[in-house]
């Protein structure tokens, strides 16, 4: 059974309409900038805010795999010998320890998804299915989650990386209204130096969506040292165009780093410090561009 990581309601920024979005745990990439990093791995994680910590070391004494050792006037987790059980969390005075991950079986998420039909209904909006990356996760568990959703009339968002076996979106591609698909970088090299994997995987499954006719929105998190000049947007517009993909919308992400404290928590660096968003300005030219170029439903966010 796959894990989540967590359900937000009331999600203006991950499709149409006001949206509940469900953060499946597990991604095969590795983003410079990922602002979820508590989702990359596929097991559970044990986040803890050591700046917040007092020293108390009720954790020491009650870890029953003796993973948590004093250190200093904090406390450190041996993430090798640690199996998250979670017991620490219930011990920490100060509840600076939180459990990334969580089962629900799929008639207990669609109970708690089916809570906000009324915004859904009101707004056209509906589940988002985000991460990590869903398309890698049980697809026997999504797919039985997506056909519930679909046949109760709700509508299903999947965002996605595109980073996957094709067949895991043949198998839902008639459950699901709308594709939020990423596109970063076109250049290989680039790609495996920020992403961590080259495209090709991600372009291919791109243009077999387009073929089989789902609804894309392509999504650009924009990035100034990785692809925020006219030129890098200029070869994604060609792109698009050459390969004949079916775009319905365009949303430019400019970068941000509102994830960075995450790292700590989790007992990582964050990589991405040395990045930055383009101005407003440059942003508006990027919006421009493809407007120019016949994509007229583009814009910054969403």
């Amino acid at each position: 059974m796959p894990l989540i990581t967590s359900i937000q309601k009331y999600s203006i920024h991950d499709g149409d309409g006001i949206r509940t979005t469900v953060f499946f745990k597990g991604c095969p990439l590795s983003c410079v900038w990922c602002h979820n990093p508590e989702t990359q791995c596929y097991g559970k994680d044990v986040m803890y805010d050591r700046e917040r910590c007092t020293g108390c070391q009720s954790c020491v004494n009650v870890c029953p795999q003796h993973a948590i050792h004093a250190d200093g006037d904090k406390v450190v987790t041996d993430t090798d010998v640690c199996d998250r059980c979670g017991t620490c969390l219930d011990y920490c005075v100060n509840n600076l320890r939180e459990l990334a991950g969580k089962e629900y079986t799929v008639e207990e998420l669609v109970k708690e998804l089916r809570k906000d039909e009324m915004f859904y209904e009101e707004s056209g909006g509906g589940v988002t299915l985000s991460g990590g990356e869903v398309m890698t996760s049980d697809m026997d568990y999504v797919e039985k989650l997506v056909k519930k959703l679909h046949h109760m009339g709700i509508t299903v968002t999947v965002d996605t990386c595109g980073f996957a076996p094709y067949e895991n979106f043949r198998r839902i591609l008639p459950y699901v209204d709308t594709f939020l698909y990423d596109i970063k970088v076109m250049d290989r090299e680039l790609h495996k130096k920020y992403i961590g994997v080259d495209n090709e995987l991600i372009l291919k499954n791109l243009e077999q969506l387009s073929k089989d006719g789902a609804r894309i929105y392509i999504r650009i998190p924009t990035v100034k040292e990785v692809n925020g000049t006219r030129e890098q947007m200029q070869e994604i517009i060609s792109y698009l165009d050459d390969k004949k993909i079916h775009v319905a919308q365009i949303n430019l992400l400019p970068y941000h780093n509102t994830g960075a404290g995450k790292y700590g928590k989790l007992g990582q660096a964050y990589d991405g410090s040395g990045l930055h968003a383009p101005s407003s300005e440059e942003m508006d030219e990027f919006v421009i561009l493809f407007q120019e170029a016949g994509y007229q439903n583009t814009k910054i966010g969403g």
